[in-house]
């Protein structure tokens, strides 16, 4: 059979209406491929214990125009799809109960299946919320892992930039077809962020070419964001955030969940509480997630147990020596104290710095021991004896 006989196939079988990812494996253990399921009569099927109202679906056959809409749009440059059997599928999204039968992706397929960690939270963070998806996303991205998330405003725009401002791979999980790339990404505010990640990182989708974005796609987009992922870092979240169902279909899958405490009054605070009551690891700097993470899963990355509080994310401007400190480390440690803790939103006015570039120099630097993260968002600057 051809590869492309074989795909026509896969693809067959994913337009059968009404059939899903439970059926799909189900009927993967009875058949050896999709081929044989198709090829199967109702008396083949009915015998191997294939209930009749699946039987009837199978039999009515697949939606043969679906199919051809799929071929054309993986004639363009950088489109690619992926099945369940190919050893490009990703391992980690594999192993989950309803695992897609296919990918639809865009960009560069090499990182679909590299070790990954989701980045997740509210679509209206706070200042201090975005930053630290930022900066959390760009050490990630340094360590030598791909961040991934949903594109959507707030934490995941501000974790897929992380990502990119590393040099790091991206890769964000869209809740409709890969058709609408790059026209009528959705949201419209990150079509260039989309182009960005085209470039550098992967978009993936399991719906097919013509699927509008829908309210009911993105609690089941979020159990592929999850599925790719070694575990979930949760960065703000109110308490019926979707980043929520994010944590709990981890959970499921038995990724570990990571959440950043926040501010006792700020609302956007209260669903990451939440998860750290049940059970979430608490998160204060970039060691508390990498040491929770599976060595066999994890063997690229750059970084280890044993020296990762020593070492800063690759960006130099941020590195910190005790001579010849860049002019913006100066600036900040200049408005850092021992004694006082100090907010990150007094720094921006201080400083005159983005929140978002301080929160990375601020992580850099409380990997390099300079600087002692506390919880509510506040800094302090570390002595030498402290240090020793």
């Amino acid at each position: 059979m051809t590869r492309s006989a074989e795909l026509h196939h896969w693809l067959s079988l994913r337009h059968i209406p009404g059939l899903g990812p439970r059926a799909w494996r189900v009927l993967l253990q009875l058949f050896s491929d999709p081929a044989a399921i198709l090829a199967a009569d109702g008396a083949e099927l009915a015998a191997v214990g294939v209930a009749p109202a699946l039987v009837q679906r199978l039999r009515q056959g697949p939606d043969l125009a679906a199919v051809e809409r799929d071929l054309r749009w993986l004639q363009g440059p950088d489109h690619h799809i992926v099945v369940l059997h190919d050893p490009r599928y990703p391992p980690c999204l594999r192993e989950i109960p309803d695992a897609p039968l296919l990918l639809y992706a865009c960009g560069d397929l090499r990182w679909l299946a590299h070790p990954q960690l989701a980045v997740v939270g509210s679509r209206n963070p706070t200042p201090d919320g975005k930053a630290h998806a930022h900066a959390f996303a760009r050490a990630l991205g340094g360590c030598g892992l791909a961040v991934t998330s949903g594109l959507a405003l707030g934490i995941d725009g501000a974790a897929h930039r992380g990502a990119l401002d590393a040099g790091a791979p991206t890769l964000a999980v869209l809740g409709h077809g890969p058709d609408r790339i790059p026209d009528r990404i959705y949201p419209a505010a990150h079509r260039a962020l989309a182009m960005r990640i085209r470039a550098r990182g992967l978009l993936v989708t399991e719906l097919p070419p013509g699927t509008p974005p829908r309210a009911q796609h993105f609690p089941r987009r979020n159990r592929l964001i999850s599925g790719l992922s070694l575990g979930v870092l949760v960065v703000e979240a109110t308490p019926r955030s979707g980043s929520l169902i994010t944590a709990r279909l981890a959970l499921e899958q038995n990724r570990e969940v990571f959440a950043i405490p926040g501010a006792l009054h700020n609302p956007q605070a209260r669903g990451c509480h939440a998860l750290i009551r049940q059970g979430a690891k608490l998160v204060e700097c970039l060691q508390d997630i990498l040491e929770e993470l599976p060595p066999q899963r994890t063997g690229i990355l750059r970084t280890n147990r044993t020296d990762t509080q020593h070492e800063a994310p690759p960006d130099r401007t941020a590195l910190v020596q005790e001579d010849g400190r860049p002019r913006e480390i100066q600036r900040l440690l200049a408005h850092l104290d021992a004694h006082t803790p100090v907010a990150l939103d007094t720094l921006v006015e201080h400083t005159g710095l983005t929140a978002e570039r301080l929160s990375s120099m601020l992580l850099a630097l409380e990997l390099n021991q300079s600087v002692t993260a506390l919880p509510g968002g506040l800094y302090l600057r570390r002595r030498r004896k402290d240090i020793s």
